[in-house]
């Protein structure tokens, strides 16, 4: 298995023969299309942890790349003639990409092993941030850092990658790092040796010198089962990273009204006093509540139904409401949040009513909810036509 892709990946475009062109369905089954072999390719098909690549085929859009045994098989929706002479373009946005992250991922895994003998048994090339699953169970930020400082200095050493190419069995590859070849791996073996630091058994593509990495950044790691994941970003991702980070940094110093040293101290004082302020809304929506169930029980017409609806109420106020109110025999329907949005209901009273309109309502309020003895809550989709749920409730009661 050696593709134009895996001998040259800075290449871009290629010409090649079309071998074979049979329809198929794509991936998820929902559409029609064909999978073509060609003789040759420039388009990685997804392996070794990294994600295939996009591109076109005589301006045909490429959709999916991936290896069955020694050939690559590209999934299109246009037909090819058979025997044809196509030229493939990648996306080199993509490709390259792709090319920092997995060199970076092998950069990090032979420092990580070297340092600290902690060894990589996977890694991810996510869309936004990529990881490495280390198998020790922690990784200090003292760790981190001096991962991050060496990785750095190697980019900046401008290290050359080699490709090396050796026949499956070869004695050269014992001394190799290596998971182990797949079940259906055809023809040669690649090696990516990153001169004097690492030498690994890989088939995707890769930079031919540290210095195209650009940078390495390692966000932070987590433990899960016994292993850490060890996130990371490389290349053109650090930079475009670096981007958000400023212009949310100019953001928050508007919105806070001082320098980005002070963020920090300024977030902290804003969510005190909105914790402070979410504490006192709850105290007074719990008297306005339990004020309303005195109106209501001490009233000189004693109400047998009671709807009440608050803009700015919350569960609790909808609960000590109808703790009040019920046991005295009283239904109640109480909605809370915006009138013309989204909010949630409850009613409550007696069992048999309750679970009677209790559905009916919520198809009122255009929402859901479920039940149980004596309640009937949910969420509404649209509290404007609590009217109409205020109705159906007088309506079935008078029936009874």
């Amino acid at each position: 298995m050696s593709f134009f892709c895996q001998r040259d990946s800075y290449a871009r475009k290629l010409d090649a023969q079309v071998v074979a062109c049979t329809r198929a369905k794509s991936e998820d089954g929902k559409r029609d299309g064909f999978e073509v072999e060609l003789s040759d390719t420039v388009l990685f098909p997804e392996g070794g942890g990294q994600p295939d690549d996009r591109g076109t085929i005589s301006g045909v859009a490429v959709e999916r790349v991936v290896r069955r045994g020694g050939s690559a098989i590209h999934f299109v929706t246009t037909p090819l003639d058979v025997g044809s002479t196509v030229q493939l373009e990648i996306d080199w946005t993509r490709r390259f990409d792709h090319m920092q992250q997995h060199t970076g991922q092998h950069l990090i895994t032979a420092i990580a092993d070297a340092k600290f003998g902690s060894k990589t048994v996977s890694w991810c090339l996510g869309p936004r941030k990529s990881f490495l699953e280390l198998d020790c169970d922690k990784l200090s930020q003292k760790q981190i850092n001096e991962l991050e400082v060496d990785a750095n200095q190697a980019i900046r050493n401008q290290v050359s990658v080699n490709l090396k190419i050796f026949e499956a069995g070869s004695s050269e590859l014992e001394d190799v790092r290596s998971r182990g070849l797949p079940d259906d791996h055809v023809g040669p073996v690649r090696i990516i040796e990153i001169e004097g630091i690492d030498s690994n058994m890989c088939c995707g593509t890769h930079v031919s010198n540290l210095g195209h990495l650009q940078a390495i950044k390692l966000l932070y790691a987590e433990s899960k089962r016994g292993h850490t994941l060890l996130y990371y970003l490389s290349g053109q991702r650090v930079l475009d990273y670096l981007h958000k980070a400023v212009d949310t940094e100019r953001k928050m110093t508007k919105l806070l009204s001082c320098g980005p040293e002070n963020h920090v101290g300024a977030a902290e004082k804003v969510l005190s006093t909105q914790k402070s302020s979410a504490k006192t809304i709850r105290l007074q929506l719990r008297e306005i509540a339990e004020l309303l169930a005195y109106k209501y029980l001490h009233a000189e017409e004693k109400e047998t139904i009671v709807c009440v609806h608050r803009d700015d109420g919350d569960i609790e106020f909808m609960n000590v409401l109808a703790g009040e109110l019920v046991p005295h025999g009283i239904l109640c329907l109480i909605s809370v949040g915006p009138e013309k949005g989204a909010g949630q209901f409850l009613l409550a009273g007696p069992d048999a009513l309750v679970a009677s309109l209790g559905p009916k309502v919520a198809e009122c309020l255009q929402g859901k909810g479920g039940g149980r003895k004596g309640r009937f809550q949910g969420k509404a989709t649209k509290l404007s036509e609590r009217k109409k749920a205020e109705d159906l409730i007088r309506a079935e009661v008078s029936k009874n």
